[in-house]
């Protein structure tokens, strides 16, 4: 059965085989930026005492629609930070999310929170292009790449200078990432065929991601007893977006997911 992923994923392979760009200037072009700013270190360091929250910038979703169409990102950005934000996560999808590169800009220049580029990535120009807007990492999913292409994509984004976070739903896709050498993985609740958030799912692959590895629970966080079940899981972090985009007071909100 075809899944929205799948048709996200064709659009972008289509535009990533038409690429006419050099890739080697690219990458010479991304190694020679400074420093980024350490999202892992970011999450791990802020998951010592509470449960580290990566809030998301998001307009709108292709199985929801318009969340939130009119944000502004440095405003998003700022409200992020005051409510206790350890890292954003910004749309840069155009014709699926409604993002675009530009908000990811915005959003950074806003604040001093470490950002994650959130997008389909399928190539290497992908990979490059997500150092060069100034993201601090990438996401690469494993379920949209081969293994040997997660292997490739990964390693490029660290020889930039990007953290990388792999997302996985089950236990085949977390031992791809692991070969794959991740050490931040994140667990998407939802499921890509039913829409549905499985909560017993996240629960039980936490128990076997390895020691050292940042877990981060994707999707689906509905308010404060989603983050203290995730929590005692033995999450690290939780990335957020429908529900802090739609709520009256994103900040207040934020702040009642940070559990100890």
């Amino acid at each position: 059965m075809a899944t929205y992923l799948d048709r996200i994923l064709d659009r972008h392979r289509e535009v990533a085989a038409a690429e006419t760009r050099s890739l080697a200037d690219l990458v010479a072009a991304a190694r020679d930026l400074p420093p980024a700013r350490g999202f892992r270190d970011a999450l791990a360091r802020d998951a010592v005492d509470r449960l580290a929250v990566i809030s998301e910038i998001k307009r709108r979703s292709p199985s929801k629609g318009d969340l939130n169409a009119g944000l502004d990102p440095e405003v998003m950005a700022r409200t992020y930070e005051s409510g206790g934000a350890s890292c954003l996560s910004v749309l840069t999808d155009v014709e699926f999310f409604g993002g675009s590169v530009a908000d990811l800009q915005s959003a950074r220049a806003a604040c001093s929170l470490p950002v994650i580029r959130k997008d389909f990535t399928v190539s290497p120009f992908d990979v490059a292009d997500a150092r060069l807007m100034g993201a601090d990492c990438v996401l690469l999913i494993a379920a949209a790449l081969g293994v040997d292409e997660l292997a490739e994509l990964h390693g490029l984004a660290l020889d930039l200078g990007l953290d990388v976070l792999v997302e996985i739903h089950d236990e085949h896709e977390l031992a791809s990432a692991l070969a794959a050498g991740a050490t931040l993985i994140g667990v998407n609740q939802r499921d890509l065929v039913t829409f549905q958030v499985d909560h017993e799912r996240a629960v039980r692959i936490a128990g076997v991601i390895p020691d050292g590895v940042v877990k981060v629970a994707e999707s689906g966080v509905r308010g404060e007893a989603d983050a203290r079940s995730l929590r005692a899981a033995g999450y690290h972090a939780i990335l957020v977006g429908e529900t802090l985009v739609t709520a009256p007071d994103p900040a207040g909100a934020l702040a009642t997911l940070r559990v100890p």
